[in-house]
């Protein structure tokens, strides 16, 4: 069923430009005018920039002409609230950012324009990016595509509920503890984190410095890929997975660190591997130690979050209560916790690295839960106690302290909602990884993005 160019892939996007079946500027009103109907809904979009995104497109257009185009060149992406826009507003959803214009574009952003993407607006984020939900004080929460009443996950909530929402076929995302990866398994989208210090955003917005990396939130591997290839300076975007991997060795750990699981999402996950298997590859059922993460994340993010923020507490904005939380213990933390954590995440990267020894790819489940009920986060899993803080999605953040690049794609459905499998690779196998996520996104047949909003007549 053909449901628009809003639904269709990069690839068949370029190829009716360059053809001239199809129009940039036409698309660019298809995707305003999808934002104002569905967007009152999803509150996804915080920002629209119709009149950036037209003159985007009209240039895109005469590009086609001239045979110039760019690698993304009338492709149409949403901006997490995050990264700077010049002329625009960037919030990074605070009170205490609300009206601030930004003068220039930060890195990431000055790529996509220079490829040729049509901005249609920026996207809902957690004040300051601190929850893996994406709720603040300026607005409604960012809602899920397939259950309105539920998360789109966080921080990039936001721009997975616009691409999973057909606004745009595109989001920048970045994911500094889960925040690309989670809300992509939330929504039924591809997610990828590139290995750590590879994708940049000179001059853009700072948190999560030792665990950030910029990336993209899409339909399919491929546009991934064309995304990452962008934002990494590492091509023209347009390469092509090899056609069929060479065998990889693959550690499969279905309950990492023995946290519980919806059994639902181990029964999805489960059948994934299998068809990793059937693709050629060596599957190791493993348990791999990969406990002390939170003891490294938690003293260094706080650590972080101090010195940049810690005079918002006494400012005159009132601050969300998890980002006054984190403000509070950061002028708590003991210096020496900080040091032995640094310590202690070298060691942990080592770690991971060895196994790396053993096995070409790492797979779990991408999160312990489906999207689960806006405000409500689990206290109990599969019968079991857990955490509010990670409970849900205790499975990325590991690869964050690592450092290690790690994709996560639609695997099936548990009771109508997306469930994901995450692949993790060496450092530095970022298009290997994506080859494999690529073949095994072929094996699955999994599209959950052709559905509408739950409750949406479109």
């Amino acid at each position: 069923m053909d449901e628009g160019p809003l639904w269709w892939p990069v690839r068949q996007l370029i190829d009716a430009y360059r053809s001239g079946s199809l129009s940039p500027v036409d698309v660019c009103e298809q995707a305003q005018e999808r934002i104002a109907q569905l967007n009152p809904l999803l509150h996804a979009v915080v920002l629209t920039t119709g009149k950036l995104a037209r003159s985007q497109a009209v240039a895109a257009e005469a590009a086609y002409r001239s045979g110039t185009a760019g690698p993304l060149a009338g492709v149409p992406v949403s901006i997490k609230d995050a990264f700077h826009l010049e002329g625009h507003v960037t919030t990074l959803g605070s009170l205490a950012h609300a009206d601030e214009v930004m003068p220039h574009d930060s890195g990431a952003v000055r790529r996509l324009r220079r490829a040729g993407a049509v901005v249609v607006g920026k996207t809902n984020v957690p004040e300051f990016c601190q929850s893996a939900t994406t709720d603040n004080l300026l607005g409604p929460d960012a809602a899920n595509p397939f259950d309105l009443r539920r998360t789109a996950g966080g921080s990039s909530g936001g721009a997975a509920s616009s691409v999973a929402a057909g606004m745009c076929t595109l989001g920048l995302g970045s994911d500094g503890g889960g925040s690309i990866r989670i809300p992509a398994s939330f929504c039924g989208l591809v997610g990828f984190k590139p290995t750590y210090g590879t994708v940049h955003d000179e001059g853009g917005f700072r948190a999560f410095s030792p665990f950030i990396s910029v990336g993209p939130l899409a339909r399919c591997v491929d546009d991934a890929r064309r995304m990452h290839d962008v934002l990494s300076d590492g091509g023209d975007g347009a390469q092509d997975a090899s056609d069929d991997p060479k065998p990889r060795r693959v550690a499969w750990c279905a309950k990492p660190e023995g946290r519980p699981i919806d059994p639902g999402i181990g029964a999805v996950t489960s059948a994934a591997v299998d068809k990793l298997a059937s693709c050629g590859h060596e599957v190791h059922p493993v348990d791999l130690d990969l406990a002390g993460w939170e003891e490294i994340f938690g003293p260094l993010v706080l650590a972080d979050e101090g010195e940049r923020r810690g005079h918002l507490l006494n400012g005159p904005h009132e601050l969300t209560w998890y980002c006054r939380r984190s403000l509070e213990a950061a002028e708590r933390l003991d210096p020496a916790a900080v040091s032995a954590a640094r310590s202690a995440q070298r060691a942990y990267r080592e770690r991971v690295d060895r196994w790396f020894g053993d096995y070409d790819v790492i797979a779990t489940p991408a999160t312990a839960t489906t999207a689960f009920e806006l405000g409500c986060r689990p206290a109990a899993i599969a019968g079991e106690p857990v955490s509010k803080l990670w409970g849900a999605f205790p499975f990325a953040v590991p690869f964050n302290v690592s450092g290690h690049p790690a994709v996560v794609l639609p695997a099936g459905f548990v009771e109508g909602l997306p469930a994901a499998i995450q692949l993790v690779g060496r450092h530095g196998s970022d298009h290997d990884l994506l080859a494999v996520a690529e073949q095994l996104e072929g094996a699955l047949d999994v599209r959950p993005f052709a559905r509408q909003p739950v409750g949406v007549s479109v």
